[in-house]
């Protein structure tokens, strides 16, 4: 009988598992429960720049490849197929929400947001809007709820855009989305009372 001998998880296996496994529409991540097989030296910068061996992919359809497979578990992000999990590694979020839609106004506002890697997601109850302030700053940092507990980082300008569309609720300045509203800051630190 013969030992196995382990194997390395590469970038390349795992994007041949998924080809392979793949149908119409994201994979079903949520169901694979596949070993551990360690971590992948693959990093997401804070600005949605996929890294692997500390060189950019550069290929798109690679990257989205890679984020249809992406599954957050507590505070660790992992590539999940089929056959392995392997670990790596998020700066931040691991999208960028590049731009959105608006339709309607005020409570009957609907927002539509569009990330980096082109997921599609409509801020309501399922994909909410949320922002944490750096504490020493005071800069925000806004989020929203993509898929699966995968967030996308809001970009500066999308974020802009949504603030000339806020309102104030209850001591809050935020925005409407789906018949639910986002608090982005107290009104009392904008000086309103």
């Amino acid at each position: 009988m013969s030992a196995q001998k382990a194997v390395t998880p590469s970038a390349e296996g795992i994007a041949a598992s998924v080809k392979a496994a793949k149908g119409k529409g994201l994979p079903p991540v949520h169901e694979w429960n596949p070993p551990f097989s360690g971590d992948l030296d693959m990093r997401i910068a804070r600005d949605g720049t996929w890294f692997y061996l500390g060189t950019p992919i550069t290929r798109f359809e690679l990257v989205r490849l890679f984020s249809s497979i992406l599954r957050k578990e507590g505070d660790a992000y992992f590539l999940v197929t089929p056959v392995e999990k392997v670990g790596i590694t998020v700066d931040d979020a691991p999208f960028v929400a590049v731009d959105f839609d608006a339709e309607g106004s005020g409570r009957d506002q609907i927002l539509t947001f569009h990330n980096h890697v082109g997921d599609i997601a409509v801020a309501g109850p399922d994909h909410p809007i949320r922002v944490e302030r750096d504490a020493e700053t005071g800069e925000p940092a806004p989020y929203v709820l993509i898929r699966d507990n995968l967030e996308a980082l809001i970009d500066r300008k999308s974020f802009y855009r949504l603030v000339e569309l806020g309102a104030h609720e209850d001591g809050w300045f935020g925005v409407w989305s789906s018949g639910e509203f986002f608090r982005i800051i107290p009104s009392a630190d904008l000086g309103i009372s």
